[in-house]
């Protein structure tokens, strides 16, 4: 997808994406990867999730990169957290307390910007590329992470001709091929979740499992 259709959901607040609350998975799978409470932990088009919260609250220190301005903004208003802004390169900063984020286009951050990141967390980013733009994403995503960060992604699978994304259908025989260039892989849960998912019932999707996987840079 290309920045103006991410600048013009943010604009108008068509943010389906956008949990109320931590998604359930982090916070019944996080502890099991083994982060270390030093960690820090970039998350990907973080937009203004509030699994950003529940990370600050158990690690260290969290870096987040979100192409949008105005969720940048919103996650800090809504925490309630008085942020300090700096310019990085193409990038402006924004930090407060023990979490930073990084407004800008994610293709253009380099690791340096956001420091050895010894844990990941993807939940919204993968499943926003459709599978033209995925493959660039997942080389960036690497290039940006240490030898040795230990990861968790969470990605849906089902029929891409009954629906159109975003969210996009991400099979597990796709992370093996292209993500395991870069990563070990562990399968950690899946599950079936399309009777929690009206927008899915609703554009007749048959199938759609949600997928939790470990992921460790090689």
């Amino acid at each position: 997808m290309q920045a103006e259709f991410w600048h013009q959901r943010w604009s108008k607040q068509q943010i389906g994406f956008h949990l109320p609350g931590v998604n359930p998975l982090l916070e019944q799978y996080w502890p099991r990867l083994g982060a270390s409470k030093d960690a820090r932990v970039f998350v990907p088009l973080c937009g203004k999730s509030l699994d950003m919260g529940y990370l600050m609250a158990t690690q260290a220190s969290v870096v987040g990169c979100e192409l949008s301005q105005t969720a940048v903004e919103q996650f800090f208003d809504e925490a309630g957290l008085a942020v300090e802004c700096t310019i990085k390169g193409e990038h402006q900063s924004y930090q407060a307390q023990n979490i930073e984020l990084i407004q800008g286009d994610i293709y253009t951050l380099e690791q340096a910007s956001i420091g050895d990141c010894d844990a990941f967390y993807d939940r919204a980013a993968l499943i926003a590329w459709p599978e033209s733009m995925r493959a660039d994403y997942a080389r960036q995503l690497a290039s940006l992470l240490p030898s040795g960060s230990r990861g968790m992604l969470i990605t849906l699978d089902y029929p891409q001709a009954q629906m159109d994304g975003p969210p996009f259908s991400v099979p597990q025989c796709w992370v093996e091929q292209y993500l395991g260039e870069h990563f070990d892989i562990e399968l950690v849960s899946e599950t079936d979740v399309l009777q929690d998912n009206p927008k899915f019932l609703k554009k007749g999707v048959e199938r759609l499992s949600e997928t939790v996987y470990f992921l460790t840079r090689k």
